[in-house]
C-alpha cells in the first residue's frame, strides 16, 4: 500500500502530481535542487486535455485571468503572410473537448501550481535537494541527495526533467542527440507593437528551414515569440543562454514585416537561444517502487505544444492508477501501459511537424496543408483526451 510518495523535481509536472496525489489523500514530499521555487521560460499552451486536470484542482478561474484564449490556430507563409491553413480554438475548442485552450506565461502557471500544492501542505516542497540516486526494497524506497541527506517513502516519482537522475538509474544513460534546430525565445510588451499587428490567434509562420510561433500572454499584454532555426551552430541546452540580437535578425532576413516588427523592437540584451535535443521514447518507465513523469521520460520537441500537457496528463493518470490497486508495482505498470503509446505518438507527431513546417518548396507546403485537416485530426485524438475519465486497461 502506498502512503508516502516522494517526488524529485518541482517543475510543472512534479507540482501537478503533488496536488493530484494530495487531493487523493496521499502524503507527498517534493524535492527540488534549486535554492528557490521559480520558473524560467516564456509562453506555454494548455489545451483541453491538460485543462481538465487543472480545472479539477480548482485552478481554472485563476488560469483564465492570466491567459489568452486564442480564436484560432493559423498557419502562414513566412514572407507573404498568406494563410494556408487554420482551425478554430476559443469557444469551438471548449465545445468539442469540454475545456478551454489557454495560453499563458510559464512562470504564472508555475506560481499557481506551487501555491496550490502549498495549500494542501505548506511544507510540501523541500529546496536545495539535488537527487543523487535511490534504493528500493520490499519495504519502500530511499532517495539519496548530493548533500548526504536521505528521504524514505513508499514510492518515488522522477519528475526531474530532461537531465533526470531518476531516469538515469531506471533506464540507463541519456541518448540525447542534437536535432539540428535551435530555438530563439523572447517576449515583447504589446504596447510596443504597431497597431493592428495580429489578432488574438496562435500564429505559425513557416519558411525554408525555420518557423516562428507567435501568441499572446497575460491577457494580451505580452507577445510570445519563438523562432526555430536549422543550424549547425550547436550551443548549450539551456533556456538562459543569450545570443546576439544581430544573429536573430540575420536568421529571419526576408521574412514578413510583422516578424521584422517583433525582432526590431526586441530587447537586444534579452534574446535567448538554446539548442534542441531529441530523446527517443524509452520502453521502461518504472521499477518496483519508482517511476517517471513528464520530460524525464518523454521529452518532446516544441512543435505540437504538448510538453507541459503530457506531464499534467501523467500526473492525473498516475494518481488514478495508484488508487486502483494496493500493489505498487501493479499500479506503476498500469500507469506506464496507459501512457506510453499516447506520449510516444505526441513525441513522433512533434518530430513530423518539424519536417512539415520547414519545407523549402512553398507550393508543396500549400499542397500538404490542403491535403490535411489539422483541426479535425487534433480534436479527434489529441485535444479530446481526458486523463480524468479515459479508461485504464
Amino acid at each position: 500500500m502506498v502512503k508516502k510518495i516522494l517526488i524529485a523535481g518541482a517543475g510543472i509536472g512534479g507540482l501537478t502530481a503533488a496536488s493530484c496525489l494530495m487531493k487523493a489523500g496521499y502524503d507527498v514530499e517534493v524535492y527540488e535542487q534549486a535554492p528557490e521555487l521559480s520558473e524560467i521560460g516564456a509562453g506555454i499552451q494548455l489545451s483541453a486535455n491538460a485543462m481538465h486536470v487543472l480545472n479539477d484542482l480548482g485552478l481554472g478561474k485563476a488560469i483564465a485571468e492570466l491567459s489568452v484564449r486564442p480564436g484560432a490556430y493559423v498557419f502562414r507563409l513566412h514572407d507573404s503572410g498568406e494563410i494556408i491553413g487554420q482551425f478554430p480554438l476559443a469557444d469551438e475548442h471548449e465545445r468539442l473537448n469540454g475545456a478551454p485552450y489557454n495560453q499563458l506565461h510559464r512562470a504564472d502557471l508555475h506560481d499557481l501550481l506551487a501555491a496550490k500544492a502549498r495549500d494542501f501542505n505548506k511544507d510540501v516542497v523541500r529546496l536545495n535537494r539535488r537527487v543523487a540516486g535511490f534504493e528500493e526494497s520490499d519495504a519502500g524506497v530511499e532517495l539519496f541527495f548530493a548533500d548526504g541527506s536521505r528521504a524514505r517513502g513508499d514510492l518515488l516519482i522522477g519528475a526531474d526533467g530532461v537531465k533526470s537522475a531518476v531516469r538515469a538509474q531506471i533506464a540507463g544513460a541519456d541518448h540525447a542527440t542534437y536535432t539540428g534546430d535551435a530555438a530563439w525565445r523572447l517576449t515583447l510588451p504589446t504596447d510596443q507593437l504597431p497597431g493592428n499587428f495580429m489578432g488574438e490567434v496562435m500564429s505559425v509562420w513557416m519558411g525554408p528551414g525555420r518557423h516562428v510561433v507567435c501568441y499572446y500572454l497575460r491577457g494580451g499584454a505580452l507577445l510570445n515569440f519563438v523562432g526555430l532555426v536549422e543550424t549547425e551552430d550547436i550551443s548549450e541546452e539551456s533556456w538562459t543562454a543569450k545570443f546576439p540580437w544581430e544573429r536573430l535578425k540575420a536568421d529571419f532576413a526576408g521574412w514578413h514585416e510583422n516578424i521584422q516588427s517583433v525582432i526590431d523592437r526586441a530587447d537586444k540584451d534579452s534574446c535567448f537561444r538554446w539548442s534542441l535535443y531529441y530523446r527517443p521514447p524509452i520502453a521502461t518507465w518504472s521499477t518496483r517502487r519508482a517511476t517517471l513523469l513528464g520530460d524525464a521520460v518523454h521529452a518532446t520537441l516544441p512543435y505540437l505544444a504538448q510538453g507541459a500537457c503530457m506531464a499534467i496528463e501523467d500526473a492525473a493518470v498516475l494518481t488514478r492508477a495508484l488508487q486502483s490497486t494496493d500493489v505498487v508495482a501493479d499500479a506503476l505498470q498500469l500507469y506506464e501501459r496507459n501512457r506510453i503509446d499516447r506520449t510516444s505518438r505526441i513525441v513522433k507527431g512533434s518530430d513530423a511537424n518539424r519536417t512539415l513546417f520547414h519545407m523549402r518548396d512553398q507550393e508543396k507546403l500549400r499542397q500538404a496543408f490542403a491535403a490535411r485537416d489539422e483541426g479535425a485530426d487534433r480534436n479527434a485524438w489529441l485535444y479530446s483526451y481526458n486523463p480524468l475519465t479515459v479508461t485504464l486497461t
